[in-house]
């Protein structure tokens, strides 16, 4: 479904999704070694060569202004420490001063400013908030999450980093078994180091 820009605003918000993935597919514990252990997955951190190159990518290529953030609960804890510091970075700024939309059954409130919580009927309230007027909406990580999001069709947009590597095993973002769904390429580039940013819209 197209968007509508009405003075640099777009109508019906699109929602992007941006996931690191290995070169077999995985999307499971990218970042942190601890990250996601479910499934007897053995694998967390498996980017963590490629974390300033790909971080310097990411800032450079997909934080454009304005934009909201959804997040799961274990994902928006993530980010959540590191935006505490006094002095901040540019990176932190825009992820403190956006609107957050967490889905959670358990938290209910945050001292990170410009946080909601969709604790009820979440799918229902992210489907809603897409034909409001305001910024485009950007997952980060959130494998569940964004899964659950692919499976009520409500993702526009998809931002994949993709890294030289194979994990062997562990969760993957497409599982098999979904529909057909065909893709544009608007965006790519990549680093020395091999990694590489492709954006896909839906046509």
């Amino acid at each position: 479904m197209m968007s509508v820009t009405v003075f640099g605003v777009e109508l019906m918000r699109k929602l992007s999704v941006l996931t690191f993935l290995s070169v077999d597919g995985v999307a499971q514990g990218p970042t942190q070694l601890d990250e996601d252990p479910s499934g007897d997955f053995q694998h967390s951190g498996w980017m963590a060569d490629y974390f300033g190159d790909v971080m310097d990518l990411v800032n450079d290529n997909l934080m454009e202004e304005p934009v909201s953030f959804l997040f799961g609960r274990k994902t928006y804890e993530m980010f959540l420490p590191r935006q505490t510091a006094e002095t901040e970075s540019a990176h932190s700024s825009l992820f403190r001063r956006s609107e957050k939309l967490v889905v959670t059954s358990t938290m209910l409130t945050s001292d990170w400013e410009n946080s909601e919580f969709l604790n009820t009927d979440a799918i229902e309230q992210i489907a809603t908030v897409k034909q409001q007027v305001g910024p485009r909406i950007q997952v980060h990580g959130s494998l569940q999450l964004v899964q659950t999001l692919m499976a009520h069709d409500l993702v526009d947009e998809y931002r994949l980093i993709t890294f030289p590597v194979v994990v062997g095993s562990g969760r993957k973002l497409f599982e098999t078994g979904g529909p057909r769904t065909d893709f544009r390429l608007t965006r790519h580039t990549a680093t020395e180091s091999g990694v590489v940013l492709s954006v896909y819209q839906r046509t």
